[in-house]
């Protein structure tokens, strides 16, 4: 498996295919320790989860207990924004991931100007990490975030070894904070690889990212041995994209456009009960990949559906992307119903 340092100035090398850990949350225990196992014998080495990604951690920790803790560099986030909050976030970190020390602890999702300000203040999440680093509970500090111009306002104190950021062939936003970051020796993680799902050419899109020299580290999430065996193939078999590949990745990204859900689940839950992502999945199906029958069956038999929505508004401040939800929800109900 292809490896790159994750901060210049330690000896953390990633593979360039890590697991991302938020769909592992669905499964049992077992499959969770296969899947670890899995994962762990094709290269992978770099896991990210969060104390938001439901039963993630906890499933985490029994996988690498039982695969073997020294095989792993763990990486985990939490959205509390103040001291004392994070202090407690991180103790609940080590206790679900049943460790000791954790080699990356990020600020999650730090989106706006006000939480931003809020984590670097005397009160602020970004002294509890740095007291945790002191105490040897956590070795490096990390950030995340979906909006460009925080992450290179952050970059720029020297508080931060990683940031986290997505990157596809849809996204392209970040290119030039992932070259300032590598000239600072700042790791690079990349999220929505495949832009939440939406693009279905898996395996070209993690060539695309993989061929940036500024990547470090690409966290597909993973519940299933085949994904990690088919995205495990980019890292240890890695070569550049031909030109008839590029070809066919940036015509899927152009054909995507901008307005598409990332499937991150932030702007849940709904108060009508809506699950909000799978609307806009079935309707993709509907759309884009010619299967209108088979996406208007199962759009029917959902209990609550896009034509519930009472326009209510509260899912789409949650957005990282400020998608217009409660149109794109009528646009489905348009569609499917």
């Amino acid at each position: 498996m292809l490896k790159r340092t994750l901060i210049k100035e330690s000896e953390l090398e990633v593979s360039i295919i890590g697991f991302g850990g938020i769909p592992i949350q669905k499964v049992d225990t077992d499959t969770a320790i296969n899947l670890i196992k899995k994962a762990s014998s094709m290269g992978v080495n770099f896991i990210d989860t969060a104390r938001v990604y439901g039963k993630s951690e906890e499933l985490i920790g029994h996988a690498i207990e039982e695969d073997g803790r020294e095989k792993w560099i763990i990486a985990t986030k939490s959205p509390i924004r103040d001291y004392e909050g994070m202090k407690e976030e991180i103790n609940k970190s080590l206790k679900a991931l049943r460790v000791n020390c954790i080699e990356l602890y990020q600020l999650h999702n730090v989106r706006t100007e006000k939480d931003y300000k809020k984590v670097m203040s005397e009160d602020g999440a970004l002294r509890a990490l740095k007291e945790a680093k002191e105490k040897g509970l956590i070795k490096h500090i990390g950030i995340t975030s979906h909006d460009v111009d925080t992450l290179k306002i952050a970059i720029e104190t020297k508080e931060f070894e990683t940031i986290q950021f997505p990157y596809n062939p849809v996204e392209l936003q970040g290119e030039e904070l992932f070259k300032r970051a590598n000239e600072l020796g700042i790791g690079v993680i990349i999220m929505k690889p495949v832009a939440g799902g939406a693009i279905q050419n898996v395996g070209l899109s993690l060539r695309y990212i993989s061929n940036n020299p500024n990547i470090t580290t690409i966290i597909p999430g993973v519940n299933k041995i085949e994904e990690i065996e088919q995205n495990c193939e980019i890292g240890n078999n890695f070569r550049e994209l031909t030109k008839e590949e590029k070809e066919i990745i940036v015509k899927e990204a152009k054909e995507l456009g901008s307005e598409f859900c990332r499937r991150c689940g932030y702007c849940e839950p709904c108060p009508q009960g809506i699950d909000i992502p799978s609307q806009f999945i079935l309707e993709g199906y509907y759309t884009r990949y010619n299967l209108p029958e088979w996406a208007k069956e199962r759009y029917t038999a959902l209990k609550t559906k896009a034509s519930d929505c009472i326009k209510c508004g509260i899912c789409e401040p949650r957005c990282p992307y400020d998608l217009p939800i409660r149109d794109m929800l009528e646009k489905v109900a348009k569609n499917l119903g």
